[in-house]
């Protein structure tokens, strides 16, 4: 099984998002592969996303997660808990603490919704927090220093003792990253 995991005011249908599901559809059309549109709450999008996880695991699929920004927060929640390997593109590491600037409406542009950030949204996404990883063979961590949206540093410390990918410059959203499905299936085992 493997999970996709889109950010913030993201979606399926983002370039990263869409790449990785045209690459497994091509290379491995056998696997069982989720890409679900989260909701905005992030209740219940941790809620889907468990949901989807303990359902697989259950009948003994192997877990594997790629998470990009927020997605890649969760994706480290899940895998520490359930013994998961995961991918984090560009992952988000205190997002609970930047949620004052998105207090208020929102938008995205993906699937045309107007909602809400609520200060208890703030609370919602910081219980999922991993402050130590545990396992860091579960992991690679894919970073660009050029992203405009988090502090690659941050990122690059928690994640310090995991197998890791640092690039220059390139932004948020990861430039080139589907130059490195391959690596990132390898990783995951997906052809196991």
């Amino acid at each position: 099984m493997l999970l996709y995991i889109h950010g913030f005011n993201s979606s399926p249908l983002s370039n990263k998002a869409v790449l990785t599901a045209e690459y497994i559809r091509q290379q491995f059309p056998q696997l069982e592969f989720y890409q679900p549109q989260l909701p905005s709450s992030p209740q219940q999008a941790m809620s889907m996303l468990i949901d989807i996880t303990e359902q697989a695991k259950a009948v003994g699929k192997p877990l594997r997660f790629i998470g990009s920004s927020l997605g890649g927060y969760f994706a480290s929640y899940l895998a520490e808990k359930y013994s998961g390997k995961a991918v984090l593109v560009n992952p988000a590491v205190k997002p609970f603490d930047l949620f004052e600037e998105f207090i208020g409406p929102q938008y995205n542009p993906y699937t045309d919704e107007h909602y809400q950030v609520l200060p208890a949204h703030r609370d919602d996404v910081a219980q999922y927090n991993t402050e130590v990883i545990c396992h860091p063979d579960r992991f690679f961590v894919m970073l660009q220093t050029g992203d405009e949206v988090l502090d690659y540093r941050q990122a690059l410390h928690k994640y310090h003792c995991c197998e890791m990918l640092l690039e220059p410059q390139g932004d948020h959203s990861f430039v080139g990253y589907e130059l490195h499905l391959a690596r990132i299936s390898q990783f995951l085992k997906l052809g196991e």
